[in-house]
């Protein structure tokens, strides 16, 4: 069976690229600077359901995501979840956060309503991980 993106997760977020393992996604919310990543395996509901290789490999996804987002963002931490509780499928959150966010210092889930990307700001935050997208391919 091929990969097929749970609908939640199609209408929430906007496709920025395919890495090795995951689709890369970016949050339609200009609250936070706010990424996820999708396995594009099928059926998959927890990361310790993916082949060992598969595990590093998304975790190395993560790690390198928020390693970025950190340095290109002014973030003064980045959230990274796995939470699955309205969505079944195996998706990891990456998110920048700052003080002073519409949600600091707690979790963004639950936190006000989205707030949809302005098209400057959805433009600007798409180029921004399209760039780590092609970095990761690249190194």
């Amino acid at each position: 069976m091929a990969f097929a993106l749970h609908e939640r997760l199609a209408a929430d977020t906007l496709l920025v690229a395919s890495l090795e393992l995951c689709e890369l996604r970016l949050m339609n919310d200009t609250r936070f600077v706010w990424a996820l990543l999708i396995p594009q395996r099928e059926g998959i509901r927890e990361s310790f359901e993916l082949p060992t290789s598969e595990r590093a490999q998304l975790w190395q996804e993560v790690d390198q995501l928020g390693a970025f987002m950190m340095r290109h963002t002014g973030a003064d931490k980045i959230n990274i979840g796995a939470l699955g509780n309205m969505v079944p499928q195996l998706h990891v959150h990456v998110i920048a956060r700052s003080q002073g966010d519409d949600a600091w210092p707690g979790p963004v889930w639950g936190s006000g309503q989205a707030q949809p990307l302005e098209e400057e700001t959805r433009q600007t935050r798409l180029a921004l991980l399209q760039r780590f997208a092609d970095e990761f391919k690249g190194g």
